[in-house]
C-alpha cells in the first residue's frame, strides 16, 4: 500500500509533552464498528470491558539506554550520541548513533555525563561493526556489571518528538515507566500502558477482569520513520519477546469461555499476533519478531485493542488501521485533533474495537 495513504496533519500544539496525572485520569476514545464514537476517561475501563475479558500487558522495562560519549583518535575528539536498541551479548549491544560517520571499526568510546566525567570513570565502548542496522558496541564491563554503568550514566530515550522540545528529566524516569514495569530491557515505553495505576488495575480484577503479562523489549527502531513510499519495501526491526506456557494457556482458555483478548498496547498485539496459530490458538514464544501489520492483515488473537494516538505514516498507525479500518481511523483521529485530545507517547488513549469484533 502507499505510505502516503496514512498521512494526515497534526498540529503541534496536540503533542503531549508530560502525561496526564494521575496517569488514569487520560481521556479515551472509544471506537468500534456499527457504534457511534465514545469519549470517556481510562478510569472508566471498568465499566467499558466485560467480566470474562482479558487484558494483556508488556511487562518490559525502559533502560536509560541514550549514551553520551566522546571518541579520541589521533588526538581528534568526536561527540558521540548512542540510543542501544538491542542486545547481542552479555557485553555486546546494537546501538543507532548519531555521528556514526565519525566511527570506524576499532574505534573506542568513552560514554559519560561529561568529557571530563568520561576521562574519570568511562563506560568504554569498542566498535566492532557499522551497517545500516547501526554499530555493535562491545562494551569494557558485561551482564550486571553493565546494567549497572548504563543505569548510571545513561538517560531515557525519549521520543523525538518530545525530546526536540525539551531535555529529559528526573520526572521522566518515572512517567515513563508502566507501574507493573519487571523485566529490563525496552528502549522505549509501552507507551498504553503508561495510563494504568495500581487502583485501576485493583477495580479491573474486581470487575472480573483478567490480567495476564508477556514481555516484548521495545527497540529503538520503534521512532524510526517509513522512508519508503509502498509499505511492502519497509523493514521492521526485529524485537525479542515472550509469551510464557502460562500465559498462553490461560489467554486460550478465556477465549474458549466467549471472553475477549484486549492487547495493552501495539507491543502486546504484535507479540500475541506472533506467537498466535492460524486458527487463533495463542502457543508458548520465546524468539524475535519483525512482524509489519498492515491493512489486509488477518487477526487471529486480539479482538480489543488499547492505544495511544500515533503520528502520521508511521507503522503503529498502519497497525491501529489495519485493526479497525482505514477511514474509521481516520476519521477518528479527525475528531481527536479538533476535539483536544493530547497525542503520543504521553498523549491519551484510545479503545479500538476490531473491524469484525465478536
Amino acid at each position: 500500500m502507499r505510505v502516503d495513504l496514512f498521512d494526515f496533519d497534526l498540529p503541534a500544539e496536540r503533542i503531549a509533552l508530560r502525561p496526564a496525572s494521575p496517569r488514569d485520569s487520560a481521556r479515551l476514545m472509544v471506537v468500534g464498528p456499527g457504534q457511534a464514537v465514545a469519549d470517556r476517561i481510562v478510569r472508566d475501563l471498568p465499566d467499558i470491558l466485560r467480566p470474562g475479558d482479558a487484558l494483556v500487558f508488556n511487562d518490559t522495562r525502559v533502560i536509560p539506554a541514550q549514551l553520551e560519549g566522546i571518541r579520541e583518535r589521533a588526538g581528534q575528539v568526536a561527540s558521540i550520541s548512542a540510543t542501544l536498541h538491542r542486545r547481542l551479548a552479555p557485553d555486546r549491544w546494537l546501538a543507532f548513533v548519531r555521528g556514526a560517520k565519525k566511527l570506524q571499526p576499532g574505534d573506542v568510546v568513552h560514554f559519560g555525563e561529561t568529557p571530563e566525567a568520561c576521562l574519570l570513570s568511562a563506560l568504554d565502548g569498542k566498535v566492532l561493526s557499522k551497517d545500516d542496522d547501526g554499530v555493535v558496541f562491545a562494551f569494557d564491563l558485561a551482564g550486571a556489571h553493565l546494567d549497572e554503568a548504563i543505569a548510571r550514566i545513561g538517560h531515557i530515550p525519549l521520543p523525538p518528538y518530545i525530546a526536540s522540545k525539551r531535555p529529559e528529566d528526573a520526572q521522566d524516569r518515572a512517567d515513563y515507566q508502566t507501574v507493573y514495569a519487571r523485566d529490563e530491557g525496552s528502549v522505549a515505553a509501552p507507551t498504553a500502558g503508561l495510563h494504568f495505576t495500581p487502583d485501576l488495575l485493583d477495580r479491573l480484577k474486581a470487575h472480573g477482569v483478567g490480567l495476564h503479562f508477556l514481555t516484548l523489549h521495545v527497540g529503538a527502531g520503534t521512532f524510526l520513520p517509513v522512508k519508503s513510499d509502498d509499505t511492502a519495501d519497509h523493514r521492521m526491526h526485529p524485537e525479542y519477546g515472550l509469551v510464557t506456557a502460562e500465559t498462553a494457556a490461560a489467554l486460550n482458555a478465556v477465549r474458549a469461555r466467549g471472553g475477549r483478548i484486549v492487547a495493552v498496547g501495539t507491543t502486546s498485539l504484535r507479540l500475541l499476533e506472533s506467537a498466535a496459530a492460524e486458527d487463533g490458538m495463542i502457543h508458548p514464544f520465546a524468539a524475535e519478531t519483525s512482524i509489519f501489520i498492515t491493512p489486509g492483515y488477518r487477526f487471529r488473537a486480539v479482538d480489543v485493542l488499547m492505544t495511544n494516538f500515533h503520528l502520521p505514516r508511521s507503522t503503529l498507525f498502519m497497525l491501529v488501521s489495519a485493526f479497525a479500518g482505514l477511514d474509521t481511523m481516520k476519521a477518528a483521529y479527525a475528531r481527536a485533533i479538533a476535539s483536544g485530545y493530547r497525542f503520543y507517547s504521553y498523549g491519551d488513549g484510545s479503545l479500538l474495537f476490531r473491524e469484525d469484533a465478536r
